[in-house]
Order: structure tokens, then C-alpha cells, then sequence
């Protein structure tokens, strides 16, 4: 009876949605020492686990557990492992081909390529001596918008998504049975990109604020003389109004407005750039990674401090634009091949690819006190009653012969709940601590504010949230040693801004908590 109870457990916690065997067949599966069996017709098998529809229901069991028997049992050595990805090409164009190619090679298998027809390419990956398929890949590229809506219709089984889901798409996905998508568990960050603008090389014009970038994509700016520029109409570029990076763009920086009419459209970044790059008199909204011929714009704040979107500033997210790149996996069992590649797109290795093919890796990098003397003269020039020189002496003493580490973490509109890429750092950061990377050092979590309330109070809040990032690290680091790292809390509340308050985005960048290694 334990056997069919643990079997009816592990059907509640891992819904199959797999390839099923066609036609469907009766097993009977039973336990190594036969003390139980279980009969019923073979759903699916995905090298891993059973999943049978018997007379208590669907149940899923684990073939290292039981004996198969009967005309449904699959060749274990024949299984083919078979999964779709759909969506964004921004990921799928180059970075996923790539990403394949290298874990076929890590492996030792032969990789070949298909097309399918219907937008689909079919990566087969066989063993190099005997010729046995072990897994075939299917991608499908299209857009977010199809990614999503192909796994809702059961032809993907893991989305490329260039935003995070609407939430219309949460809630078909939750009607479809596959679970909460907004969920960290079901979203896998690959690569960071950011979104940016851009002009002409020889353009006057060398930087923007915020506000008048917005202006000028809404149509409120028309001519570029209101900018100090010459007197001369504005065009803006952008791209499709289905492109990922050009939703997340609309909902971040216009809202409900629409952009300026007679914006000009282009079918990806890379031809978006090269349109800029020859127009003297047009901006362009598009992504870091595409940006070749046309020069990024500086971003600037109400007191002058400039951010640029760079390898260092996307990964610590000091630039407020970041867009990360996302694979959305469904609440459903995928192929143990499948998740073992998941898996692998954290690794080393394959963000070295994610670097090669122009994207921001998700690697920690270290940027010394003394690398940072921007911020620290900022701090230092704004330096008052609420701030005094004497906080700021506090700062440099805690953190002299320290490294900030570019994992930092930001809260969703100054809220408590972390940001996508956040999740993804306090995952990346407790694999770190379990694999022992930090043995013997001190882990410093600074908290940071905005300027708005009292000094004391943003002390407060700023310590609240270090330690509430500190306490989600350590409770995901669940194999890691105690007392291998200390764990140590700082606050400092305003003292160090990253840009300025006057802005909404300035204030949402300020509010961070950043990690610092002794």
C-alpha cells in the first residue's frame, strides 16, 4: 500500500503532459522485491518515469523503482527524449542553436540539423558510436506572444520569452494546467540584455534624460531644436509592435500611450540599428546586443549623473533598463534530458556561449571600492544633515578591501518582492555557497534606499531588506555549510545613490541591496 500511496504523491507532484505512446498499451508495473504491482494503461515515459492511468487514476512512477511488464513497456534502450522550445528569436535565432550545439559537444553526441517545415528545426542528437538517437529538440521561432500561446496549445514545451508573461497569458496557462508562470520555479534566466537608445554616429545630441527620451517615442518632442539639437523633425525607430523586447519597452516606458505616429518599424534589432545607423536625424529604441553601426545614448537624471548600458551596469542592474532573456517551463514532469539541459544553461561553460553570441552573462563578476569613485564623489557632493560625512566614513571602513559582486538585488516598484533577474541571483548565489566558492570569506549584504523619508527610517528599511535577501540565500543554499561563510548585514540607506531621486526609475535603482565579498 505504500508503493500506491507514494505513487499517487508523486502523480499530485508532477503532472506529465510528455509525448505519449502511440497507441497507448497496458502495463503492469511492479515493485523490485514484488511485494506491490500496479496495472493500467501507459500514458507516457519520458526516460525516467512512468505514467499510467489506472483504476485509482493517473499515477507516475519512477523506473528505478519497478519491474515493466506487458505490450505498452517501451524499449528503455530506444527512448528518444523529444521537446519543443517556441518563441522569441532574439533567444532562438542564435543564442539557443548555439547553446545546443555546445552541450551536444559536452556530451560526446552527433548533432544534426532539420527544418521541419512551419517555422520548425529539428536538432537531433545521436551517440557518436552507435548511432542511437538520444534526444531530438524542436524550434519553433515566431514570438513571445506564440511562445506562450504554443504552450498553452501543447506544441512547445518550454517557452523563449524576451519579457515576462502578461497576464492574460498567466492565467490561460493556469487554466490550462500548467501551473503559475510568474512563479521563480518556472522561470529559467539565460542571458540579460537591455533595452537602449540609439542615434547616428555623428549626431549632436549626446545624451538623453529620461523624461525627453520618453517625449520623443510618444510624439510629444517632434523636432530635435527642443533638445539643443538642430532644427530638425525627429523619426523613431522601432521594432514590431509583437516583439518581446518592444512590449516590455511599451509597457515600462509609455503605459497605455501609444508611441509617436509615423514611427518607423523594423522586423529585428540587427536592421533597426543598421536603419539608425543611416539616419542623421532618427532615434532608436532597441536592444544592447544588436547595437553595431548606431551609437547609444547616455542616460541622464535631474542632477546630471549619466548611466550606459554595459556588461558591468546590465548584470548589477545599475542600468535601469535591463531586459532579461527567459525560458518559461511548464508545472509538468519536462524529459530528464531536457531538465539536465536547463541545468546546463547555468553553468560556466554555457555562459561563455551566451558571451560569444553578444548577450550579458549571467557570471558573477568583482568590482573593487576603489573602481567606484563615481558614486562615492556623488555621494560625497550630496553629503548633508540627513547623510553626514561621518555615515559615509562608516561605509568606507565596512567596505574598504572589500568587492562588490555584480549580483545585486531590486525590488518590483519598491515593493518587497524581488525582480525577476533577483530570483535568478539568490538561485545562482546558493549554488555558490554549496559549492563551497566563498569557504573561508565574508559575505557582506548592503542595503540601499532612495532619498525620499528620514535617514533613520531608510536605515531601517534598508537593513530589513539585506537581511531578508541574506535569509532567502541561506534557506535556498540548503547543502552548504554553516560555517563556512559568514553571512554579515550592513545598512546604509541613501548614502550611496545610483542615480537620482527626481525620477521615478531613479528612485526604483537606488533601492537595492548589493552583495560585497572579503
Amino acid at each position: 500500500m505504500r508503493f500506491l500511496i507514494r505513487a499517487a504523491v508523486l502523480a499530485a507532484l508532477f503532472h506529465l503532459g510528455l509525448p505519449a505512446m502511440a497507441p497507448a498499451q497496458d502495463v503492469t508495473l511492479t515493485s523490485r522485491d514484488g511485494a506491490f504491482a500496479v496495472s493500467g494503461t501507459l500514458l507516457s515515459f519520458d526516460g525516467e518515469f512512468y505514467r499510467v492511468d489506472t483504476v485509482y487514476g493517473p499515477l507516475t512512477l519512477d523506473s528505478q523503482g519497478v519491474i515493466c511488464t506487458g505490450p505498452g513497456c517501451p524499449d528503455m534502450e530506444a527512448y528518444v527524449a523529444r521537446f519543443t522550445l517556441s518563441g522569441s528569436p532574439a533567444l532562438g535565432a542564435v543564442l539557443m542553436p548555439a547553446l545546443i550545439e555546445a552541450h551536444a559537444a559536452r556530451r560526446g553526441l552527433q548533432l544534426t540539423r532539420t527544418a521541419a517545415g512551419k517555422g520548425l528545426t529539428l536538432f537531433r542528437l545521436s551517440d557518436r558510436e552507435h548511432g542511437h538517437l538520444v534526444a531530438e529538440i524542436g524550434l519553433r521561432l515566431g514570438s513571445t506572444d506564440e511562445g506562450f500561446a504554443d504552450l498553452v496549445a501543447e506544441e512547445a514545451d518550454i517557452v523563449m520569452a524576451a519579457r515576462e508573461p502578461f497576464a492574460q497569458e498567466l492565467r490561460r496557462a493556469r487554466e490550462a494546467g500548467l501551473g503559475d508562470l510568474s512563479q521563480p520555479e518556472r522561470r529559467h534566466v539565460v542571458a540579460l540584455d537591455a533595452i537602449v537608445p540609439v542615434v547616428a554616429p555623428g549626431h549632436p545630441v549626446q545624451a538623453l534624460e529620461i523624461a525627453d527620451m520618453i517625449a520623443l517615442l510618444r510624439g510629444d518632442i517632434t523636432d530635435w531644436s527642443a533638445l539643443n539639437g538642430p532644427e530638425a523633425p525627429v523619426s523613431v525607430h522601432l521594432l514590431g509592435a509583437r516583439d518581446g523586447l518592444q512590449q516590455a519597452a511599451a509597457r515600462r516606458l509609455l503605459g497605455d500611450t501609444p508611441p509617436a505616429e509615423g514611427a518607423r518599424r523594423h522586423p529585428d534589432a540587427r536592421t533597426l540599428d543598421r536603419a539608425v545607423a543611416r539616419d542623421p536625424l532618427g532615434l532608436g529604441l532597441t536592444r544592447h546586443s544588436a547595437t553595431r553601426a548606431a551609437r547609444q545614448l547616455p542616460l541622464i537624471g535631474g542632477c546630471g549623473m549619466r548611466l550606459l548600458a554595459t556588461r558591468e551596469t546590465i548584470k548589477t542592474e545599475d542600468y535601469p533598463f535591463v531586459a532579461p532573456l527567459f525560458l518559461y517551463t511548464p508545472a509538468r514532469r519536462l524529459p530528464l534530458f531536457a531538465r539536465e539541459f536547463l541545468d546546463y544553461l547555468q553553468s560556466p561553460t554555457a555562459q561563455l556561449v551566451v558571451r560569444r553570441a553578444g548577450f550579458v552573462d549571467l557570471m558573477r563578476d568583482r568590482i573593487p571600492l576603489r573602481q567606484q569613485g563615481d558614486r562615492l564623489a556623488q555621494a560625497i557632493s550630496t553629503a548633508g544633515t540627513e547623510v553626514p560625512l561621518s555615515e559615509l566614513k562608516r561605509l568606507v571602513r565596512i567596505l574598504d578591501g572589500a568587492e562588490r559582486l555584480t549580483s545585486t538585488f531590486r525590488f518590483r516598484n519598491g515593493a518587497t518582492e524581488l525582480d525577476a533577474q533577483s530570483h535568478a541571483n539568490v538561485a545562482a548565489l546558493a549554488r555558490a555557497l554549496e559549492a563551497g566558492l566563498f569557504n573561508g570569506r565574508t559575505l557582506i549584504f548592503v542595503g540601499f534606499t532612495d532619498g525620499a523619508g528620514a535617514a533613520t527610517v531608510n536605515r531601517r528599511i534598508a537593513r530589513d531588506r539585506a537581511e531578508a535577501v541574506r535569509d532567502a540565500v541561506r534557506a535556498r543554499a540548503t547543502a552548504a555549510d554553516p560555517a563556512a561563510v559568514a553571512l554579515r548585514v550592513a545598512a546604509f540607506g541613501e548614502a550611496l545613490p545610483i542615480a537620482c531621486d527626481q525620477s521615478d526609475w531613479g528612485g526604483l535603482i537606488n533601492r537595492r541591496v548589493e552583495v560585497w565579498l572579503r
